[in-house]
This record gives structure tokens, C-alpha cells and sequence, in this order.
């Protein structure tokens, strides 16, 4: 049976929205064989992307039906790849194509579109996020496309509870205002592998949360400008409702885990002095609150990450509908001992892919992809 012919073309708000949101329904969030998440974009497909800098949405057309639909965005961001510092990148992000249609070469047009955006918009790197394990965009982005594996972050979530953990009595915590944010964030963590250029920008945006600090009572926290002094311990970590855009929603959970789930919470309701960890009811849709930008100094910061932590899940418990708080940490970090996060919903080992869209950035890319994954790196909130 032969097939028309395939068109790639701009997403068109008032012609598309439904089709798209049809697509995202039919197709999961992670491999088949496990439970997997479905998104729900709240009416605007293009919500993932909107807040970045630039951005594009593509829709994949066959036989009059709307099959496939990609995500792009670009920015400016630091990189260690001599002689320049900074890059810019584009972000390739919401490859979905109709559980029907796969296997016939739309996912790698689709990319393949994308890329030819983003070269015409002077990108030196297209880089992407995948589970370790789903071997589909694996062999589709390394195998077929030549991207290249650069970095194995850890995506660690913890759920929230109705009981709230003990914020330390021995620690003071502070909101900065977003001015000072950025000065803390340009002078203790520009040189950070992916360190976005426009990071006022995301201070800025509606739907960071706030900028907090902790450290040692007793001492005093005197930064106000690039100049000035911090305490000897201390820790920082913005907050980015990600809930606002979009919702998730379990999907292909076993019996075991639905009887789990409303066992654990009863249990937790009626026997609270057995502190025995409830799940949070995650086959509803749900948001959650993401932790970017953490950083820590001094021989009591690991305890001021986990003090600040155990403040954000008080504060999402007070959320209508906030379920998890989720926050990504490089795969080597120390930082990811310090975060709370149950392995069980944790991702040990997600996976960076990249490539080079420019010929004369080709010993740059080598340089990139050797130096150590043990770099400290920071994730874009606009872009999970």
C-alpha cells in the first residue's frame, strides 16, 4: 500500500491545536514496557517552548492526517569549548509521531526540519534529552543522525505528603529578590556547563517561584551586589512551577501499584505514627514544582541543600494540585546526595545527546564532548 506524500510545516495555532492535542494523547512518555506518563498541555500545545527565547513547532502531515509534531528552542548558554565560552544551542524537545505512522522515517524528517531551522538561525550545537533506555530515540538520534552522547544527568523526584518535614531551627532562610539572584547566579555559577546568558530573564518569568538562600543562624547575609561578602555555609535554589504549563498523569500502572498507592495513604491517615510513606494519587492529572539553579559552599551546605528542599516540598504541599517536586543534577554531582528523592520515581541516568551543526565547530564539538561529565551543569527550567 503506497502513501502520499509527506509535509513538514509550521505549527498553525488555529488549524492545529486540536489535531496536536489529539497526537499527545495517543502517545506515551517512556518505554512501553513500564509505566509511562501522559502530558496534558492545558489547550497549548506550545507551552513547553513559549518561554524560551526563540522558538518553533513543527507538524508532520500524511494523507490529509496530522502525524507527527517536534519542538525546538534556542539560546545562549556557556560552554568550555576554547577559544570562546558561550554557544549558541539549539534544544530539540516533544518528538511525537502517531503510534500508527512510526517506522516510516517521520521522526528523523521531523528532526531533520528542525535542525535546518536551527542552522539558518546560526546554532552551533542541536542537543536533546531521552531515557537512558528507550532505545528507539537512541538509535534514531546516535545511530541514524549522528548525535553523540554528552552527558547522563539524574532526574530525582520526590513526592509530597501530607506530613512536612522539619525545616532545621539551626538555619535561617531568606527570599532574594530576583536582582540579586541574578548577581548570585552570574558570579557563582556563568562558568556552569549550559549556564543560560539570559538568566534574569528566568528570575524574572511568572512562573519562577522565588530565589531562596539558607544559612547559619547566627550570621548574617550581606550580599547585595557582585562585591560583597556570603556566610561560611550557605546554599541557594530557585523554584519554577512547571504545573502552570502543563500536567502529567500516570499511565499503564500495574494493579499492585493502584492498590499500593490507596493502601500506603490510608494507612498514613489512620496509623501516622508509623511514618509510613504514603504515594501521592498520581493517576489523576497533576503538576509539580521544579528545582533549578542549586548551588552550595562551605562545610554545612549540604545540610542548607536539604534544609531548603524539605522548605520547597512545605511550600508545594500547600498547592492545590502540586503532587512531586522534581529537580535534574549532573550525573556525577554530590549535589543529588543532599536532595530528598525516592529511587523508586528517580531516573538514575538520563540521557544528553548532541551534535555540531557547523563545520568549523568540529575540534570545538570534540573538545566538548571529552571534558568531564563530572562539571557541574545547570538545567533549564523553560526546558523540562
Amino acid at each position: 500500500m503506497g502513501y502520499g506524500e509527506l509535509t513538514i510545516r509550521s505549527y498553525d495555532a488555529q488549524n492545529d491545536r486540536a489535531r496536536v492535542e489529539d497526537l499527545e494523547r495517543s502517545c506515551e512518555v517512556g518505554p512501553a514496557e513500564r509505566v509511562f506518563l501522559f502530558t496534558d498541555t492545558l489547550g497549548d500545545p506550545i507551552c513547553r517552548i513559549r518561554n524560551s527565547p526563540i522558538y518553533k513547532m513543527l507538524v508532520a502531515e500524511l494523507d490529509s492526517q496530522l502525524v507527527g509534531v517536534i519542538r525546538g528552542s534556542i539560546k545562549l548558554v556557556t560552554v568550555h569549548t576554547p577559544p570562546k565560552d558561550l554557544a549558541r544551542v539549539g534544544y530539540i524537545l516533544g518528538l511525537r509521531v502517531a503510534p500508527v505512522y512510526r517506522r516510516r522515517g517521520i521522526g528523523s524528517s521531523l528532526v531533520i526540519k528542525l535542525e535546518e531551522w536551527f542552522m539558518t538561525s546560526d546554532v552551533d550545537y542541536a542537543y536533546m534529552a531521552t531515557e537512558k533506555d528507550n532505545e528507539a530515540s537512541f538509535k534514531l538520534f546516535v545511530d541514524k543522525l549522528s548525535y553523540v552522547k554528552f552527558r547522563t544527568p539524574a532526574i530525582l523526584v520526590n513526592p509530597i505528603s501530607h506530613r512536612m518535614p522539619r525545616v532545621s531551627s539551626n538555619f535561617e532562610l531568606a527570599k532574594l529578590k530576583s536582582e540579586e539572584a541574578e548577581s548570585l547566579y552570574r558570579k557563582f555559577m556563568s562558568s556552569t556547563e549550559f549556564f543560560p546568558i539570559d538568566i534574569g530573564n528566568i528570575l524574572r518569568n511568572k512562573l519562577s517561584l522565588g530565589t531562596w538562600v539558607a544559612y547559619p543562624r547566627g550570621e548574617s547575609w550581606g550580599h547585595s551586589g557582585p562585591n560583597e561578602g556570603v556566610p561560611s555555609s550557605w546554599a541557594m535554589l530557585s523554584v519554577w512551577n512547571s504545573g502552570e504549563l502543563f500536567k502529567l498523569r500516570l499511565g499503564n500502572a500495574p494493579l499492585s501499584c493502584l492498590m499500593y498507592t490507596k493502601s500506603s495513604r490510608l494507612i498514613e491517615k489512620l496509623l501516622p505514627c508509623f511514618k509510613f510513606p504514603a504515594i501521592p494519587d498520581f493517576f489523576h492529572p497533576f503538576g509539580f514544582y521544579f528545582i533549578y539553579g542549586v548551588y552550595h559552599e562551605g562545610p554545612l551546605s549540604g545540610k542548607l541543600v536539604r534544609t531548603l528542599c524539605r522548605f520547597v516540598h512545605n511550600m508545594a504541599s500547600k498547592s492545590k494540585d502540586c503532587k512531586i517536586i522534581v529537580t535534574e543534577v549532573g550525573g556525577s554531582d554530590t549535589l543529588r546526595l543532599h536532595i530528598p528523592h525516592w529511587k523508586l520515581l528517580s531516573c538514575p541516568e538520563d540521557l544528553w545527546c548532541i551534535k555540531a551543526l557547523k563545520n568549523e565547530g568540529r575540534n570545538s564539538f570534540h573538545e566538548l564532548t571529552k571534558t568531564s561529565p563530572k562539571r557541574a551543569l545547570f538545567v533549564d527550567p523553560r526546558e523540562v
